[in-house]
């Protein structure tokens, strides 16, 4: 009783090995990203897109409006009036000209004009004039024609600023070049004051308009379905691990009973034999004086029940053992050691 209630005490401490604890930690942490970190990135993605799709709706269904009507005093916009569709009137301020570099948009690298625009309300407003194809050896192309000059009056889609990139400016082929459209970075370029932070992507057929950028799809993507999918597995990791646990569990008490029968198997074959066949000792011989009626009639009955016994103490510890090895056969198949067999063929040799 008390070597049971020791192995049910160790069945905890050996699952806890430390590849066990490793799997416990990994679970809990995938757990925690799974529902705090990657199912928000998937699901607040999918919620700008589908803020992005309402605005760039609400904005072709709209007429443009006067550029003062979305730009702030400080020259930038609220996030929920970007892709407003705008009118502004001055003149392109082609000194200070400024290509956006490398920016992929149709089939291979472009470069993207940035211009600064001074209205006649005296606001500098950036804009993009639209994107022309790289040359030969990714060069700014011969064909590029700068902005008219003048007075011009021109209509686009409000945009906010990109992030500063992380590589910093460069001159080539004649021109400040840029890798995000960031109105401080333009300002340390060119030297252009008054700048805003909002910037105007031209509409087609503008003047001094390039090829122009197209609109984003309004594809919602696969993002809500990812967020689902990392929502579940954050459900379904703990849930495998609780099953990883009651299996290692289950499988170690089933090992610990079959020990315990072979053992009870194996005690109960010893003490079924005789101190003599036990000690290797013969029998010891009846004495000849004896009657021979009465020793031959004592023989046949020794003789008799003695095979009955034998055959009783050999069938004894057969039938639970057999037992054992077709259960083992069963669950394990052929393929598993059978000890039950061996053990019966140990007992029948020292019989």
């Amino acid at each position: 009783m008390r070597g049971q209630v020791e192995k049910k005490k160790s069945r905890w401490p050996k699952i806890l090995r430390p590849g066990w604890i490793l799997f416990i930690l990994f679970v809990i942490a995938f757990t925690y990203l799974s529902f705090t970190v990657l199912a928000p990135w998937q699901l607040n993605k999918d919620d700008d897109i589908v803020e992005r799709n309402h605005q760039l709706e609400a904005a072709f269904e709209a007429d443009p409006v006067p550029y003062q009507d979305v730009f702030n005093e400080d020259g930038s916009i609220d996030a929920d009036k970007e892709w407003t569709r705008v009118n502004l009137t001055g003149q392109y301020l082609n000194e200070y000209e400024t290509l956006l570099r490398m920016r992929p948009v149709a089939s291979g690298p472009s470069y993207q004009s940035l211009v600064p625009f001074e209205t006649t309300s005296g606001d500098v407003i950036l804009i993009n004039r639209g994107w022309i194809e790289a040359g030969d050896g990714n060069v700014v192309p011969d064909d590029l024609e700068p902005a008219p000059t003048g007075e011009v009056q021109l209509s686009g889609m409000v945009r906010t600023e990109e992030a500063v990139h992380p590589n910093p400016p460069i001159e080539r082929d004649g021109y400040e070049q840029v890798y995000s459209i960031n109105s401080e970075t333009v300002t340390e370029v060119t030297g252009v004051e008054g700048l805003g932070t909002a910037f105007v992507q031209l509409s087609d057929d503008q003047p001094g308009g390039l090829n122009s950028i197209p609109i984003p799809s309004m594809d919602r993507g696969n993002h809500l379905s990812y967020g689902y999918q990392w929502i579940a597995f954050g459900i379904l990791a703990p849930i495998g691990l609780a099953w990883f646990i009651f299996s290692e569990i289950r499988e170690r008490r089933r090992s610990e009973e079959e020990q315990a029968e072979l053992e009870s198997l194996g005690s109960d074959s010893t003490a079924g034999k005789t101190p003599d066949s036990k000690n290797g000792l013969e029998p010891e011989t009846p004495d000849a004086s004896d009657d021979t009626t009465d020793n031959t009639q004592v023989g046949d009955t020794t003789a008799n029940n003695g095979d009955a016994s034998k055959d009783a103490s050999e069938a004894a510890p057969d039938a639970p053992a057999q037992a054992a090895s077709r259960r083992r056969r069963a669950r394990y198949g052929d393929a598993h050691p059978d000890h039950y067999a061996k053990f019966n063929e140990r007992s029948q040799d020292r019989a």
